[in-house]
């Protein structure tokens, strides 16, 4: 992989596309990650050069990412939308209680332990909202898998598999169920054509609203790093 000398050094995707007529620059709002898409003949010293002549608009654009953010007793994340505080707590489960995530046992799993009860309360919400949404297409969903992925929040498979990132339990539940519709609305239409959306449209009319939210606030959750994720 292609890197931009420097401090620190930029590691670089080169992807060729047939349909590029340009070099042009992306950096991912979920992972950082800085793709340079490049027409099929270019040599890949033209593209570097590209690279280092646009390096300022790059670093300024890297240093807007949200920065990553350790999960343990005492830090804060959102769950569902809501601010709350990561609190030691007694027993054996963990527990929200009004703005506290209660998380019992060993101070130093804490950040392990909120990332297991968010993964469990995901795959609660993302169940019934994938189940609501396929019913109104009138569709089936044959599997649903969680992941932590950075790319992409949801995906689904020609099968009728859906599959999304457990971390979408931290948005707001209206983003949430946009997502679920997204997806669901692929088990009719599997691309992004206008039918698609009309179809996004039919079972979820809000979906400009939640899309950006995503957008804006979607480093932040990514941003969080769980014990679970080192």
């Amino acid at each position: 992989m292609p890197v931009l000398p420097g401090f620190p050094p930029v590691e670089i995707t080169l992807r060729r596309s047939a349909r590029a007529r340009r070099f042009s620059l992306r950096v991912s709002s979920l992972d950082g990650r800085v793709t340079l898409s490049v027409p099929l003949r270019a040599r890949e010293a033209e593209a570097m050069a590209f690279a280092r002549a646009q390096e300022d608009w790059l670093r300024a654009a890297l240093a807007r990412q949200a920065r990553p953010a350790v999960i343990g007793i005492g830090s804060t994340l959102m769950v569902e939308g809501r601010e709350v505080t990561l609190v030691q707590g007694s027993g054996r489960a963990t527990r929200l209680e009004g703005d506290s995530l209660l998380v019992p046992g060993d101070a130093a799993q804490a950040g392990a332990r909120a990332a297991a009860w968010l993964r469990v309360l995901a795959r609660d919400r993302l169940a019934a909202a994938s189940d609501h949404y396929a019913g109104l297409v009138g569709r089936r969903v044959t599997r649903l898998t969680l992941r932590d992925t950075r790319s992409r929040w949801g995906s689904c498979s020609h099968d009728g598999a859906l599959m999304y990132s457990w971390r979408l339990i931290m948005a707001p539940p209206s983003v949430l169920r946009y997502v679920a519709a997204h997806e669901c609305a692929h088990l009719v239409e599997m691309n992004h054509a206008p039918a698609f959306w009309a179809v996004v449209e039919r079972i979820c009319p809000d979906w400009r609203h939640e899309r950006a939210w995503l957008h804006a606030h979607g480093p932040r959750l990514h941003a969080c790093r769980f014990a679970a994720d080192a």
